[in-house]
Order: structure tokens, then C-alpha cells, then sequence
């Protein structure tokens, strides 16, 4: 049944936004409830204006809706006003098409790209009336799945998501739809040995994960001592899912009924990353990389434009400057829709692969700013994260950009990468600097640089997953030099909370315990904990006083080479050995050379030998080819 839409009514007026609630955006689907066998909510547990920016969401939103006999809505966290009315006048939470509440589907696929929305989950399932832990709930509730890169250390929510898809989600969502759909009469055991027969699908209730007791060994006390799968049906450990090749984009976008923080339409040009950084979670856990042809993101850009009224694009890739054919698409873009005036948007690109070409293209169209991602400001640094852009030719691309226009450019830094000195600090200000002193050659007062500095965190299934976290004090003290350094007109610095960073931290590398945590810090009053106005880290140091653990075991304890770690219930295919190998390269200063000049033998392509296709750029293993800096 609806939810009261009465009592909604009278309560919209007087929350913030209220087109947030209310569905009937342009392109959403309502199918008829009644005459639909299978039911599912996709959930993106933060506000609507951030959701809807979420591309993967609206691709299984399309996947979904695709099938006949399948219904997908959507619902979203309702901002803090909304909540405190919805429960005063006892509304669950709903899906924007239908307005039924979640506790009518059956299954709530939930989104989780970010550590710090964990909290924002419970508060989900809390406002829907849906017990919060998988043990709490049977076949009369619905089915709780969840994926996204968190997932990629999913135990510290383990306890609370009956099933994860790791990986690609697209066709592994279709599958679990699948599933249930048969295993419908079925107890909620037999539901979940169904999805755990299924590839990439983790399901926690059948594994056991046993850590080492208090003893003499303080060092390994704590940590995983074995993780062992309890039904015949558990792999282990979970090979991610990976797609052969990438489906057309979704067109039919949703447009939203109020402004959201990206608004534009998006297209995913390529997935994976061949280039290595060290630091980077995100290129190891979608490798290998797979490009979608230019004609036919052409087409889906026609299509979207007619679709949806939107006159921007973005291109969405970790580097989009190396898709290989990014100079023709932008080039042709531009030329077949000058009439529409459509705007071009690229996320941070490289210095390295940037082409006078591609800025020319891009410069024909309406672009306001360029933005550039040297992550360290030494050179010395960039050799440690792999990411070897000399300084002098990240001058030279921002004397090309100023020189052909633009005003502002965006430069994105880490500080408390691994041996850093507080020369590489220093580093960083002098580039930003020369940056902004590059542009007032060209544009005198009206150059910008706007300067982010982010603190490095330590993530799984990365070179870097056993070094420590950076100490607070050391990064207040960095953060003090920058503000020092980086000042005056037409140049602006932003940086994050140290206690931002180490939540950040401890969520992304820890075990199942930490649920414990978790929870108590919601019941405490923590959620929109990736909010700087809203997080409450009072009330997480509480939760972890209360349940006894240490968040300096999970932040800021250096791992040993062959200490198991509660992330390797999952695989993302490339090889532990490999990460250290390239974690005692990156103490060398050594690099290696982009995959696509030779493979360096990660594991990926063994691991997924019988799924490549001509969409796959990585070359044949052969040879490692390296370089000393």
C-alpha cells in the first residue's frame, strides 16, 4: 500500500527542498505495482541532490527496468529536517515512482561508492522499519544487497547486508533479481545459498572469520587469524565480477526536479585505469580496462541531448585523456553538436597525456576551467605513487591552457603519502605557486588557481595497504605550512579534517567487529558523517570506548608482509605478491612503465583469461618493464 500522501503533503512545506520527495521526474519509470511479480528499490544512502549525480545507480536503474516482468524505483536519504518530519508523523521511508514503502519490495539493492555513508545505511533501514542486522530478518523482509567500491572491504557492514555484488554490477544484479524471483516460497537460508552460488556475490552469514586472542604476541593480537566458508554454495575467496564488455550507456537519464551537485548528464567513455598510481584504490579494484567505441558514445550523446534537455556532458573515466580515442570524440562532439551548445566536461586529466589538441577541441565548446591531478608536488613523490609527471611539463600544460584562454585551473594534491618530508610539502605550494604565476603572466588579476590538498588514506587492495596512516599532528603541521605558503589573490587552498580522514581510514580497513562501532556511533547520533557541518566524531570515539576496540589498531598500525587481512575474503583479481612487490618498489623509488607498454603480470588478465575482448586494452604478459627515478 501507498504511504499516507496526505500526510506527506502536510509536511513538505516546511522542509528544505521539498522536490527532493515527491518523484515524477522526466524519464523516471512507474510501472503498475500490481501487475509486476518482482520488485526492487535501488537505494543511494545520502541526499537526493548527490544520488542523482550517481551514474551507476541509473545504469542498474535501466538494466532493471528493461526487464518485463521487473519493477526499479528509487529512494534516497532524506536530509536531516525531512527525517526528524517524516518520523514525527510516522512515514517510512518510500520509493519516489510508486511511494510504497521499503519494507513492500523484495529486494533493496543499496549503493555504497564511500566509506562514511555506513551510518547513513542503518539510518535507511531504521526510518523504513526494516531490522538493521541480516540475522534479525526472514523471508518477510526484504532482501538487502549492496555494492560499490566500499564494498571491496565489505566486513565492517557484513553484519547488516544479507549479500554484496563485488564488481561489476550490471549483470550480476539481473542474476540475484533472478534468484529471488525462484527462491521467492523459500526460507531466507535457502535465499541466501541461492545468491551465494552465484559469481561475485558475498554472502557474510556463510563465512567465519576468527582473530588472535589477547597474548604475548601484542603485535599480532587482533588480526585475522583464518577465514573459512561454512556452506558448499561460499566461494573464497569472492572473485569480483567483471564484465567482458560495457553495454550502451543508459540515454533515457533521469532529469532532476531540483538542482543537484553535478548537473549534467554523464557517460562512462572507459572502466579501469592502466597507469598504476600507488595510491589509488579505485585503479586496481576495476582493472582490466575496457573502452567504449567513439561512435557509439556519439550516439548515446544524440540520444541523451534529445532525451533529457541537457547541454552538458561529462566524460566519465578515471583518466579520460587516456582513452585512446579521446581527441577524435571530443573533436567530433564538438563539431556535430555546435548547434546544441553543448558543454564538455572531463574529470581531473593527466599533465602527461594532455594535448594541445584536446584543449583546442574542448575550447570550441563552453568550458570554464581545466583540472589537473599531480597528487605530489616533488618529483621525488611522484616516483613513490607512480605517477611520474616531471614539474616542468605541469607548468608547461598550464602555460598552454592559460595561453589559450581559460582563467582557472584546479590543481589536486595528497599530503601524508608514504616517506614524505616536509619538503615535498614545501613542494607543493612552490608548483601551486608557479601555477598561479604562469596565469597572471597571461591573465594578470583574473588567473585563478583553486588548490585542494586531500590526506593521503591507506586503502585495501592497494601497493600501500600495509603502511599507516599519517599522525594528525604531522598533518596539521603540513596543513599549517600550505595555508602559510599558499596564499593572497587569485589563488584559493582547501583541505580536509584530519578526523575526517582517520573515520575515513578506519572504515576502509576494517574487520567485522567494527560493525559493533557502527552501530553504536548511529545510535549515538552519528550519520552524514562525509558531511563536515553534520559528522559527529565524538560520538564515534564514544562508540569505540564503549565496544573496547582501537581505532589506532585499524589506522595507524604499520601491517606486516604476511599478515591476513579481512579484506581478502574477496579478490579483486590482482595478486597480493604484486602489491608488495610494488610496495617495495615504491620505498625504491622505482616505476613502472603504463600497462599498455607491457604487461607487468599483475593477475588480472589470468584471472579473467576466458572473458577478454576486443574492448580490453591490456596487452600480452610479457616482460616488466621498469625505470629508476
Amino acid at each position: 500500500m501507498q504511504i499516507d500522501l496526505e500526510k506527506l503533503e502536510r509536511i513538505l512545506p516546511a522542509v528544505r527542498k521539498p522536490g527532493r520527495y515527491v518523484g515524477g521526474e522526466y524519464n523516471s519509470v512507474i510501472k503498475d505495482w500490481d501487475a509486476i511479480s518482482t520488485r526492487v528499490c535501488l537505494a543511494f544512502p545520502d541526499i537526493y541532490d548527490l544520488g542523482m549525480s550517481n551514474l551507476g545507480l541509473m545504469i542498474l536503474y535501466r538494466a532493471l527496468n528493461e526487464l518485463p516482468n521487473v519493477l526499479a524505483e528509487r529512494t534516497y536519504l532524506p536530509w536531516v529536517d525531512m527525517i526528524a518530519a517524516m518520523r514525527e508523523a510516522q512515514i517510512p521511508l518510500y520509493s519516489l515512482e510508486n511511494k510504497r514503502p521499503l519494507a513492500d519490495f523484495d529486494l533493496i539493492g543499496i549503493t555504497l561508492p564511500y566509506e562514511q555513508i555506513f551510518t547513513n545505511v542503518l539510518e535507511m533501514l531504521d526510518l523504513a522499519g526494516i531490522p538493521l542486522r541480516s540475522a534479525e530478518r526472514d523471508a518477510r523482509h526484504p532482501l538487502i544487497v549492496a555494492g560499490g567500491h566500499a564494498t571491496f572491504n565489505p566486513e565492517p557492514m557484513a553484519p547488516f547486508i544479507d549479500a554484496f555484488i563485488i564488481g561489476d554490477g550490471e549483470e550480476a544484479i539481473v542474476e540475484i533479481v533472478e534468484a529471488v524471483r525462484e527462491s521467492r516460497e523459500e526460507s531466507r537460508e535457502d535465499q541466501l545459498r541461492a545468491l551465494a552460488r552465484l559469481s561475485g556475490v558475498y554472502v557474510p552469514r556463510f563465512y567465519d572469520v576468527r582473530t588472535h586472542a589477547p597474548s604475548t604476541d601484542t603485535a599480532r593480537e587482533g588480526t585475522i587469524t583464518a577465514i573459512e566458508a561454512t556452506v558448499p554454495e561460499a566461494e573464497l575467496p569472492v572473485v569480483k565480477r567483471v564484465i567482458s564488455a560495457m553495454s550502451p550507456p543508459p540515454t533515457r537519464l533521469i532529469v532532476p526536479t531540483v538542482e543537484i551537485s553535478h548537473d549534467r548528464a554523464a557517460i562512462e567513455i572507459c572502466r579501469g585505469c592502466t597507469q598504476g598510481c600507488r595510491f589509488c584504490q579505485a585503479g586496481v579494484v576495476v582493472r582490466p580496462i575496457r573502452e567504449r567505441p567513439v561512435e557509439q558514445i556519439l550516439e548515446a550523446t544524440e540520444e541523451i541531448l534529445r532525451q533529457t534537455g541537457f547541454d552538458e556532458i561529462g566524460l566519465l573515466s578515471l583518466s579520460p585523456s587516456d582513452y585512446t580515442g579521446i581527441d577524435r570524440l571530443v573533436g567530433e562532439m564538438v563539431e556535430r553538436f555546435s548547434d546544441e551548445h553543448l558543454s564538455i566536461s572531463l574529470p581531473a586529466l593527466r599533465a602527461d597525456s594532455f594535448s594541445v589538441t584536446l584543449a583546442e577541441a574542448i575550447a570550441r565548446g563552453r568550458y570554464t576551467g581545466f583540472t589537473f591531478a599531480p597528487e605530489a608536488g616533488s618529483d621525488r613523490m611522484r616516483a613513490v605513487i607512480n605517477k611520474t609527471i616531471p614539474s616542468e611539463q605541469v607548468f608547461d600544460v598550464a602555460r598552454e591552457v592559460f595561453e589559450r584562454g581559460w582563467q582557472t585551473i584546479k590543481l589536486y594534491f595528497m599530503i601524508g603519502l608514504p616517506g614524505e618530508e616536509m619538503e615535498d610539502v614545501e613542494a607543493i605550494a612552490e608548483m601551486s605557486n608557479t601555477v598561479h604565476i604562469i596565469g597572471r603572466r597571461v591573465h594578470g588579476r583574473q588567473a585563478q588557481v583553486n588548490v585542494s590538498v586531500n590526506t593521503f588514506v591507506p586503502k585495501p587492495h592497494t601497493p600501500f595497504q600495509w603502511v599507516p596512516l599519517a599522525s594528525s599532528q604531522s598533518i596539521r603541521q603540513k596543513q599549517a605550512l600550505l595555508r602559510r605558503k599558499i596564499r593572497g589573490r587569485g589563488i584559493k587552498l582547501d583541505y580536509n579534517n584530519p578526523e575526517a580522514t582517520l573515520l575515513e581510514a578506519v572504515l576502509a580497513r576494517g574487520d567485522r567487529r567494527l560493525a559493533e562501532v557502527v552501530q553504536r556511533a548511529w545510535e549515538l547520533g552519528a550519520r552524514f558523517d562525509a558531511w563536515d557541518d553534520q559528522r559527529d566524531f565524538g560520538a564515534w570515539m564514544r562508540a569505540f570506548a564503549k565496544t573496547g576496540l582501537d581505532p589506532d589498531f585499524y589506522a595507524y598500525r604499520e601491517r606486516s608482509p604476511d599478515e591476513q587481512f579481512p579484506w581478502e575474503v574477496v579478490s579483486t583479481g590482482v595478486q597480493k605478491r604484486f602489491l608488495l612487490d610494488e610496495y617495495e618498489r615504491s620505498q625504491r623509488r622505482e616505476v613502472l612503465t603504463d600497462c599498455r607498454e607491457g604487461c607487468h603480470a599483475c593477475g588480472i588478465l589470468a584471472t579473467y583469461q576466458g572473458a577478454r575482448t576486443e574492448e580490453w586494452t591490456c596487452p600480452e604478459p610479457a616482460e616488466r618493464p621498469t625505470s629508476s627515478t
